[in-house]
């Protein structure tokens, strides 16, 4: 699979990450061949938080993995940490440092190629981010750092402290999720979608040279469900079963495909434990959408011009 350099960090990361939050999902046995065959497709980069399965999904991966250091080097480990719960967010030296430690456990490896910050604590101190980033990657603990769900303002006060660079913001998009796209193309405007509700993220993240990694590349609203093959959005699966035909694949690979075709070259980030729709994500990589088909997509989805 081709690859990006996952910000400033240097790292060549495949353009498709595979989510592992639903892997405690499945039997043993299909959680060893899913990983397998993400391998076999080049997708040798798995996102991880120590959220997911309250620890298990990330166990469950190196028991799927075969975890040892011949495996550790054919891969790229991300995880995230921060929400605890019953609490609900710390960003704490100590928090971070525990949350690592029993990453590193559970997913048996010596270091992480990324950390991220799981969405934003209302009460970090970023002083006590960056020793905790400083601690980490000195130990070689922590390769590469980076955040999820920020906004511009968020991780400037971070990079005021810390000294590692910011890789990553992970964020939800997708067609029917498209609101950091659409309040660029509404500027000046005066109907809703001119409101910038996250900061103009896209382009301060394009600007400052920080991977967007979209979540849930096939949801629509917050978890509500894959709009592929949904009723409510009609004309939205028939413009992309149309281009699907048209390239011969499936649907899952051409709204995929719609996401790589930003400029900002983002690293979405899969959910599926399905190796057939892993193999059709991973298709998405080689299919460049025209301008005229991804506007096609975005306007089927409901997302207006002004």
């Amino acid at each position: 699979m081709r690859t990006i350099n996952l910000g400033l960090s240097g790292l060549p990361v495949p353009v498709i990450a595979v989510g592992c939050m639903r892997i405690n999902k499945i039997g043993r046995e299909e959680a060893a061949a899913f990983v397998k065959t993400a391998l076999e497709l080049g997708a040798c980069f798995f996102d991880h938080a120590d959220v997911y399965g309250d620890g298990a999904c990330e166990e469950i991966f190196a028991g799927a993995a075969g975890m040892n250091p011949a495996v550790r080097e054919k891969i790229l480990l991300q995880t995230k940490c921060g929400i605890r719960r019953g609490v609900a967010f710390d960003f704490s030296k100590d928090h971070i440092l525990q949350a690592v430690n029993g990453s590193l456990k559970r997913l048996r490896t010596e270091y992480l190629d990324v950390l991220l910050l799981h969405r934003p604590d209302a009460l970090m101190e970023p002083e006590e981010v960056a020793e905790a980033f400083g601690i980490l990657h000195a130990s070689g603990k922590v390769r590469h750092f980076g955040v999820s769900n920020q906004n511009p303002a968020q991780i400037q006060l971070l990079r005021k402290f810390v000294k590692q660079p910011l890789a990553a913001n992970q964020l939800q998009l997708s067609i029917t999720n498209a609101n950091m796209i659409s309040q660029g193309l509404h500027v000046n405007m005066l109907d809703d979608r001119a409101v910038n509700r996250d900061g103009s993220v896209l382009d301060f993240c394009r600007l400052n040279d920080i991977t967007i990694q979209p979540w849930s590349p096939f949801q629509y609203g917050f978890f509500d469900g894959v709009f592929l093959g949904d009723k409510k959005f009609p004309a939205l699966n028939a413009a992309i079963d149309k281009i699907a035909q048209k390239y011969s694949v499936s649907n899952t690979t051409i709204a995929m495909a719609w996401l790589l075709r930003h400029p900002a070259r983002f690293q979405p980030v899969t959910g599926t434990m399905n190796k057939d729709r892993l193999r059709d994500c991973v298709k998405a990589a080689d299919i460049t959408l025209s301008k005229e088909e991804w506007y096609e997509i975005y306007l089927a989805a409901g997302n207006i011009l002004p």
